[in-house]
């Protein structure tokens, strides 16, 4: 099951026999950040990179579809586009310059 922090106290996630709290963040990587927050389980993942990493991690991996979740989409789309690989900004909705 994948939730939200806040919802580790909602009585249908106590529900679950013997969970394993999980949680991925970029600050997973900080040992004592995910003791302080009873993580059993840091996963190391971030939604942040910079342009290098992230351009040559789509080079070396080839995706068939490259999905842009945020940022300046139009730029990395672009560079998929020339780099010969297929991407499309997926718009998701309260990130960067949404209203409301």
């Amino acid at each position: 099951m994948i939730a939200p922090p806040s919802a580790i106290q909602e009585r249908w996630a106590r529900r679950f026999a013997d969970p394993v709290s999980a949680f991925a963040s970029g600050w997973m990587r900080v040992r004592a950040r995910a003791r302080q927050q009873g993580v059993e389980l840091p996963l190391v993942l971030s939604d942040h990179a910079d342009w290098d990493e992230l351009t040559g991690t789509a080079a070396e991996l080839r995706p068939s579809e490259l999905w842009i979740t945020h940022g300046r989409e139009e730029a990395l789309a672009r560079w998929a586009m020339l780099n010969g690989i297929a991407a499309r900004p997926l718009s998701l909705v309260g990130y960067d310059d949404e209203d409301g």
